[in-house]
């Protein structure tokens, strides 16, 4: 292991560096905020074990219930267990289901957001099934319509006979005004009695598209390694040429290491 002094020179470039890395970070843009509220059902919470109802035209944390009158949709607790199947949650401790209970329709729950026209979206969400339990039916269908239009409709076939099985799913669309309402809306026919909805996120990616950019330590890591190069004076006996070295064994081990 060489010695490493430091000198005042390298202070001052340390000084600048730190400016330029405050600056770089200032400028990455930061995790995308969801924009629908209530995503993953967790308000109001159910008895644990059970579920609640919820009628076509009523509303709950975020969300209005649609659909033909007597038609509902219900939250459903992750530890809700029938005919042998468990219904555990995705994201959180609660899901909706959106066949509710004997009203096999086409009900559903609708959220109106605030967008920006021109700016491009990104709609995802998990869809649980279950094959098992006799009652429960084959596949779960979601359809997604847009401000009234049908825009999206997805299918989990997935086969699972004891557990809710969740697939991923994910849109993007480009809003045209100031107000977009979704609505996510049963698919299943009317002797499907388990339809599964969780984890919904709405990301506006910007007018030009551009998605999450994440950067869980890379930034941090450049800025350091930087500033151990310059602010470090070289042993005894150390060229320039050895530096050079040293910076392209690191950049190529950063590299390496680097996961996307």
């Amino acid at each position: 292991m060489r010695e490493v002094v430091g000198t005042a020179a390298g202070y001052q470039k340390l000084l600048i560096i730190s400016a330029l890395c405050v600056t770089f970070l200032a400028a990455v843009p930061l995790a995308h905020a969801n924009l629908l509220t209530n995503g993953s059902f967790e308000t109001p919470t159910v008895q644990v074990g059970g579920f609640t109802l919820f009628a076509s035209g009523s509303t709950f944390t975020g969300w209005t219930v649609t659909g033909p009158p007597g038609t509902n949709v219900g939250i459903v607790s992750g530890s809700f267990a029938q005919n042998g199947v468990t219904f555990q949650a995705f994201d959180g401790i609660q899901w909706l289901d959106l066949t509710g209970l004997n009203s096999n329709s086409t009900e559903g729950v609708s959220q109106a957001v605030a967008t920006i026209a021109g700016h491009i979206y990104q709609l995802s969400y998990l869809i649980g099934n279950t094959t098992g339990g006799g009652i429960f039916g084959s596949t779960s269908t979601v359809n997604v319509l847009l401000n009234g239009a049908q825009t999206f409709s997805d299918t989990n076939s997935n086969t699972s006979a004891s557990t809710l099985n969740w697939v991923p799913v994910s849109h993007t669309f480009t809003a045209n005004g100031a107000l977009t309402t979704l609505l996510f809306q049963n698919g299943d026919p009317g002797t499907d009695n388990s339809n599964g909805l969780d984890n919904v996120v709405l990301l506006d990616l910007g007018a030009g598209g551009v998605g999450e950019v994440l950067f869980p330590s890379r930034p941090r890591c450049c800025c350091s390694w930087w500033a151990s190069l310059v602010c470090a004076s070289p042993s005894r006996g150390e060229t320039d040429r050895s530096r050079t070295r040293a910076f392209s064994t690191s950049r190529s081990r950063s590299s390496r290491g680097a996961t996307d």
